[in-house]
């Protein structure tokens, strides 16, 4: 009787120390229709990998990975939600997705961060290619686009942040430890010298010293950030003013000049250390985190995105008219029907979009007000609009009507559960750190749903 089951229990033969007789292959390891198949072929047929080999000019030096290899990695690894270059140098020995995607070559964290930071225009340009494949399938419509922001974590503590008030009393205290520390110095060259020894000349700054004069320069950084900032939001605020009063160019210029010469930041502005430009932002579950606002233009048919930004402020309300015009511009053709939530409504934006309609091309459904989800929309007013009633009063009234309930009625089903899709497999907060950098990853991040749903639509109709 076997120790580990019943007197009569049969088990599958296990024999640990076996030799295989034929070399294994790992084509027999992976299953045909698999996701890394997908990658794998798109990679090596489909994409224009131009952009990537076009870098490598010099012949010098040791020969570098191919880019389809670390392409084919790093895509499916966005895919699958494994984006660390220590994690995706694990996963190309312990995967067999992986491994197969590599041919066993196994690179190092260290080559596909290099890859990842020097070919960030390129993977964000993967978001295009993956669209036009999208396209050519037959899964953009342009019939009903639904366009959203969501907050996207950055990659930066809350512990490494400091407010504009205690930057500038923080700032004197080194300012002064700085000069004693200097002065100290100058007193001890001849110890230095024979701390240091002749191969030294001596006068190197101390460790604390430099240590200091790091976070010094650091908070010299951050500060001037947050004093740039309030310059421009008061520059704004009193060119807008200046202009609504009918005030001249020249009238609106010297206000906003004198605007931003007078502001003073809150003191509760912060600035974060390790990502400047990451700022403080409220959640979807209430809480506060140094973030970033990812905008997405979504295609009703089969949820592909068509236009995705990224940029560092909390509130939609400026987004609307940049991302209609990338989208125009992403496609060459304008969608037939918007729609938006209360975030995008601002007199200056339905002017804009009010324009677009003329020529009756297109038709945007923007909430005038924000609603509690599942709530019905009230039934539409009978009578005529009144001739003195406001582009808000008239997009209230449009989306009372039983196309305009219809049609945003399907615009959380749209583009919602595309933002869920992407935490939910990619994570929620991008790994590369400032505005730049982080926006090509979250293009990368929005190509890789693209290319997810471009898998499934394919392999349904197969």
């Amino acid at each position: 009787m076997d120790a580990n089951g019943g007197a009569r229990k049969r088990f599958r033969a296990f024999e640990p120390d076996a030799v295989m007789l034929v070399p294994p292959s790992l084509e027999e390891w992976l299953p045909q229709g698999h996701l890394a198949r997908f990658i794998g072929e798109l990679v090596d047929d489909e994409l224009d990998l131009t952009r990537f080999y076009s870098s490598y000019a010099k012949a010098k030096g040791q020969p570098p990975y191919d880019p389809r290899l670390m392409l084919r990695i790093v895509l499916y690894g966005y895919c699958v939600g494994v984006r660390s270059s220590r994690e995706l140098e694990r996963a190309c020995t312990d995967v067999v997705a992986f491994r197969w995607l590599c041919a066993q070559q196994a690179p190092d964290f260290r080559s596909i961060g290099r890859f990842r930071e020097r070919h960030l225009a390129a993977l964000a340009n993967v978001f295009l290619q993956a669209l036009e494949l999208c396209r050519a399938a037959g899964m953009v419509s342009l019939g009903h686009v639904a366009l959203d922001g969501t907050k996207v974590r950055a990659n930066a503590s809350r512990h490494k942040a400091m407010s504009y008030s205690r930057l500038t009393a923080k700032q004197k205290v080194l300012a002064d430890e700085i000069s004693d520390l200097m002065a100290e110095a100058k007193t001890v060259d001849a110890a230095e010298d024979a701390r240091y020894g002749p191969g030294k000349r001596g006068d190197e700054l101390p460790a604390e010293l430099a240590n200091r004069a790091r976070r010094a320069q650091a908070m010299k950084t951050a500060r001037a950030s947050i004093e740039a900032e309030a310059a421009q939001k008061a520059r704004r605020e009193a060119e807008a003013k200046a202009r609504a009063r009918g005030d001249d160019d020249d009238d609106v210029s010297g206000k906003g000049e004198a605007a931003a010469a007078a502001a003073v930041p809150k003191p509760t502005a912060q600035r974060n250390f390790t990502d400047p430009d990451a700022r403080i932002m409220k959640t979807a579950d209430g809480s506060y985190h140094y973030c970033y606002n990812g905008q997405g233009v979504v295609d009703k048919d089969h949820q592909v995105i068509v236009a995705a930004e990224l940029n560092n402020t909390a509130v939609d309300v400026r987004q609307l008219v940049p991302m209609v015009q990338n989208t125009q511009d992403t496609l060459g053709a304008m969608p037939r029907k918007w729609s938006a939530d209360a975030g995008y409504c601002s007199a200056a934006n339905l002017k804009h979009v009010k324009d677009l309609e003329a020529n009756g091309a297109t038709e945007f459904f923007i909430s005038t007000r924000r609603m509690t989800h599942g709530r019905p929309v009230p039934e539409s007013p009978r009578g005529r609009i009144p001739a003195d009633a406001t582009l808000a009063e008239r997009m209230a009234r449009k989306l009372k009507t039983k196309k305009g309930r219809a049609v945003y009625a399907r615009r959380k089903a749209i583009v919602e559960p595309v933002f869920g899709q992407i935490k939910t497999r990619q994570g929620k907060h991008v790994l590369l750190r400032g505005l730049e950098k982080a926006s090509g990853e979250w293009k990368l991040m929005a190509g890789c749903h693209n290319l997810l749903k471009l898998f499934s639509y394919r392999t349904a109709t197969a």
